[in-house]
């Protein structure tokens, strides 16, 4: 079943035993075997050949998410998702589990703000049957009303499990909305249950129309293939399939600069303790501060040793738990960090621990260990993900997703590396010591 994956304020990877030594030279990372061409009808296609590899992974990237989301239906990409592995016109439901699942492989999907993504793994000698597949559901999906309601079920239900079931729930899926005022990265991918109840068969068959075409996507192969013959299947299997001669609508809202700092207070029902947030808007993952933002959030919560975990919960006894993050979309971005407190300790106590802690990397850089430790995280964290042709393609996606171009999953492990002790304090006190913030205060309460 597919399911939706949030990247927002994910801690960095757990935290790497390395000696107290000087920082060791760069690692030189070999770039991705990456080739790619563009079918008349707009699809472009990127092929990660390894004659090694015993699997293949497809993977279509449809460049909609929860942003595109129509006026009044937040969660309809995510819910759309869904509703993408029902039936074809050729192929019934559940086709692509057979041809996944009964061969030894998987598939799934996951929808966020910037895209919506759908992926398999297979051995390598059942890749044509599932290009097929892919080019099916693009071209000639059918989605009937029981197939509508089943879903839309499976999704209300996600949003009670997720969000209001939660005690923490409302918590998370409020700090988008902290950072945007008029921007659709406000709204949860989830969505609410009297959208996703207002959703229409007249609305799936639009949405399709508008977005699941091959000028709108993005089809990423990776592992045990010929390219030559990859090449005949696509344009066999994608090269039919019409681009319509309508735009592809694009979200164009410019997101008005804050002008002050605010407070908000949140309360729920089943709050076992009390939990605070720090909010502020952040540039997107194309810009120049991306690499040392990571750096940042990994420095304040990657790990046991991060500055946020150290501080507040090991040393004070304020928290429970921490976290910060990074999350860089497409056209802004989001830093904030959160505590969830320890018994008897005063929400306001805990924010002001909570912000003079963050804040503090403003003042006083990392030292050469501190920094070295943090880079090794996230590249190793890179390097792993590269050891599978499933993360060979997803490295890439978000590059061409994220930032516009593919050849930017490279750069980035030289990013992260070039990152200095200066650079993390430039980007705390532009981005945070300088910024207007949101401080949330969460209780319990009736919902509010």
């Amino acid at each position: 079943m597919p399911v939706t994956r949030r990247r927002l304020l994910l801690a960095a990877p757990a935290a790497l035993a390395l000696p107290t030594r000087a920082p060791a030279a760069a690692l030189r990372v070999p770039p991705l075997a990456l080739q790619s061409w563009r079918l008349p009808n707009g699809l472009q296609v990127y092929a990660l050949p390894d004659p090694a590899a015993a699997t293949v992974s497809v993977q279509v990237w449809y460049r909609v998410g929860a942003k595109d989301d129509p006026p009044g239906r937040s969660g309809f990409a995510h819910l759309f998702e869904h509703l993408m592995f029902k039936g074809t016109r050729h192929m019934p439901a559940e086709t692509i589990d057979r041809l996944t699942e009964d061969v030894g492989g998987q598939n799934n999907a996951f929808t966020v703000d910037d895209v919506t993504v759908y992926h398999s793994e297979v051995p390598a000698n059942h890749l044509e049957p599932l290009l097929w597949a892919e080019a099916e559901r693009m071209a000639h999906l059918e989605v009937d009303q029981a197939s509508l309601d089943s879903e839309r079920h499976v999704v209300i239900e996600e949003y009670r499990e997720r969000v209001l079931a939660d005690p923490y729930g409302r918590f998370f899926e409020a700090l988008p909305a902290l950072a945007f005022d008029v921007h659709p990265y406000r709204r949860g991918v989830i969505g609410r249950i009297d959208d996703l109840r207002a959703a229409t068969l007249d609305d799936v068959r639009a949405f399709h129309r508008t977005y699941y075409r091959p000028d709108n996507a993005a089809l990423v192969v990776a592992g045990g293939f010929d390219v030559a013959e990859l090449a005949r299947w696509v344009q066999r299997h994608f090269g039919p399939v019409e681009a319509p001669a309508t735009p592809i609508p694009r979200v164009a809202v410019v997101e008005p600069p804050r002008r002050r700092d605010e407070a908000r207070r949140l309360s729920a029902p089943h709050v076992p303790l009390p939990a605070v947030a720090l909010v502020w808007r952040a540039p997107g993952a194309a810009h120049r501060d991306a690499a040392a933002l990571q750096v940042a959030s990994a420095l304040l919560a990657g790990g046991d040793s991060s500055r946020l975990q150290a501080a507040l919960v090991r040393e004070r006894h304020l928290a429970n738990a921490v976290g910060f993050g990074a999350d860089l979309r497409a056209d802004a971005g989001t830093l904030a960090g959160w505590a969830i407190a320890a018994g008897g300790v005063p929400p306001a106590r805990l924010l002001a621990a909570l912000a003079a802690e963050t804040l503090r990397l403003a003042e006083q850089p990392p030292s050469a260990v501190e920094l070295a430790k943090v880079r090794a995280q996230l590249t190793t964290a890179a390097l792993v993900e590269r050891e599978t042709p499933a993360g060979r393609a997803e490295a890439l996606g978000w590059a061409l997703v994220l930032r516009g171009d593919a050849h930017a999953a490279d750069r980035a492990l030289d990013e992260l590396q070039a990152v200095t002790a200066a650079d993390v304090q430039r980007v705390a006190r532009e981005h945070l010591l300088r910024a207007r913030r949101v401080a949330l205060t969460y209780v319990q309460g009736a919902p509010a």
